[in-house]
């Protein structure tokens, strides 16, 4: 049986900064207290096959890249579902053979297939998604921390002073 909430950190790990999603789910996987009803995972793909992974949860709690330009790098916000639509409010196709994630929810819920009641999304703003790397860029590896933190605190976990240091 699957538990109530999931983490789930977005990305490619070897493309720097675009691996900043994993490399937090991966920190809340170690953070999490033993028998906490939480999965973590981490996924690089997005519309429908990522809909398919949140499907029977009651919440979901989304951490990605947000592409350079949409804020200084290292700086991340909390969107929720409806701020995700208004920022992406035409729903196209985000390619010739996917969905953009709102459109796959959508259909799903039309089709009456159990999404997520609550979606939390944690954006953080990136710098470089482009160049081959496991390593994430200085202002953004420095933000894990701050990440980590919002997300154990979302999951209405203490957070352990070594915990946060230990991430940069």
């Amino acid at each position: 049986m699957r538990n109530k909430t999931l983490v789930l950190g977005l990305g490619n790990p070897i493309l720097s900064d675009d691996g900043v999603g994993v490399r937090v789910a991966e920190a809340v996987r170690t953070s999490l207290p033993p028998n906490v009803p939480v999965d973590v995972c981490e996924l690089s793909v997005g519309g429908l096959r990522l809909m398919e992974q949140m499907l029977g949860y009651e919440r979901v709690i989304l951490i990605d890249a947000m592409q350079p330009g949409h804020g200084e790098p290292g700086t991340f916000q909390r969107l929720s579902y409806d701020q995700l639509v208004s920022l992406c409010p035409t729903q196209h196709m985000t390619c010739v053979h996917d969905a953009s994630l709102v459109t796959a929810l959508e259909t799903a819920r039309r089709m009456g297939l159990p999404v997520p009641r609550e979606i939390v999304i944690y954006a953080i703003a990136v710098q470089d998604v482009c160049s081959f790397s496991e390593e994430l860029t200085p202002a953004v590896a420095r933000t894990l921390p701050a990440v980590l933190t919002a997300v154990l605190e979302e999951l209405d976990i203490p957070v352990r002073e070594e915990e946060s240091h230990g991430l940069n």
